[in-house]
Order: C-alpha cells, then sequence, then structure tokens
C-alpha cells in the first residue's frame, strides 16, 4: 500500500492553477486587441494621435513602417473646399484573418492630421464631382475639440487603396466692429 500525502497532491494542484492562471493572462495581456487596430478605435485610448515624439496612434498596433503618398493642392483660397488624396500602396497577397475566421483581404484606416483651422468639409459644401470621388466612405473628426484631424476606417484596403479626404480650408475670421 502506497502511502500518500494530499497536502503534496494538493500543493502540485495549486502550483498547476496558478502556472495555467498566469500563463493565460500573460497571453490575454499580450495579444493586440481588435479594439484597438483601427484609427477609429484609437480615439478612445488617445486625447491626441500624435505622440510629443511625432509618433501617431497607428504605431501602436503596426510594426513596419508603411509610406503613403498624400496629394494636396499647393494653395488654397480661405473657405473653400478641397480634395486630399491619400494613397495607400501596399502588397494586395497580404491576408487578414478575417471575424469568420478564414483569410481575406487587408482593411486599410487613417487619420489625417491637417493644420489648425482646416476641417473636414460639411455635406452641403462638397460638390457633386467630389462626392462621386469619395462614394460611400465615412469620414470623422478625430474629437469634437480637434475638427483639424480626421478619421477614417476600417474599410476594405483592395476597394480603398486611394481615399479621397473633403477638407475645408481656413475659415478668416471677421470682426463685426473695428476700432480705429
Amino acid at each position: 500500500m502506497q502511502n500518500r500525502n494530499p497536502f503534496c497532491w494538493v500543493k502540485k494542484q495549486m502550483a498547476r492553477s496558478i502556472y495555467v492562471s498566469v500563463s493565460i493572462m500573460i497571453y490575454v495581456l499580450s495579444q493586440v486587441s481588435i479594439s484597438n487596430a483601427y484609427p477609429i478605435f484609437a480615439q478612445k485610448g488617445y486625447e491626441n494621435p500624435r505622440e510629443t515624439t511625432g509618433r501617431i496612434v497607428c504605431a501602436n498596433c503596426h510594426l513596419a513602417n508603411k509610406p503613403v503618398e498624400i496629394e494636396v493642392p499647393q494653395a488654397v483660397l480661405p473657405d473653400t473646399v478641397f480634395e486630399a488624396i491619400v494613397r495607400i500602396p501596399y502588397d494586395m497577397q497580404l491576408k487578414q484573418v478575417l471575424s469568420n475566421g478564414k483569410k481575406g483581404g487587408l482593411n486599410v484606416g487613417a487619420v489625417l492630421i491637417l493644420p489648425e483651422g482646416f476641417e473636414l468639409a460639411p455635406t452641403d459644401r462638397i460638390s457633386p464631382e467630389l462626392k462621386e470621388k469619395i462614394g460611400n466612405l465615412s469620414f470623422q473628426s478625430y474629437h469634437p475639440n480637434k475638427k483639424n484631424i480626421i478619421v477614417i476606417g476600417p474599410v476594405p484596403g483592395q476597394k480603398y487603396r486611394e481615399i479621397v479626404f473633403p477638407i475645408l480650408s481656413l475659415t478668416l475670421l471677421r470682426r463685426k466692429t473695428f476700432t480705429s
């Protein structure tokens, strides 16, 4: 007859459960949350999308630097609507895991930081030609107090490798009364 120590068994079970708990906790904490993976979701975690070092919120989820092309007019008149075109070149062969577990095309998103005073153009000021270029994209300000920062995404990367932002240029403030 074998003599078993009940405390030894309990001790092993506790050690095993602690090991499993710590392993699960490390796994959960080391995973990138889907909610932080796109610019639109970064709004919840960061009041300002640009750190003092110049790094933007996208760098917290993406490990590599990806070049983008931005096309804007050289000069614009005050209080006019113009387009800023952002091209996102990436390898179309790259895939991501979709919500159903299958592989699919990549989604893209963008945070466009404009100079102070510039903002997303109101829909009633956007020309029909520009509306056609924009399509069904939904833009929004990054924060109610930061109208010069525009966010879009996630959107399908294959369809939107080029995103057209409708921008309203700086509106000159007018005083009602002038003093001599």
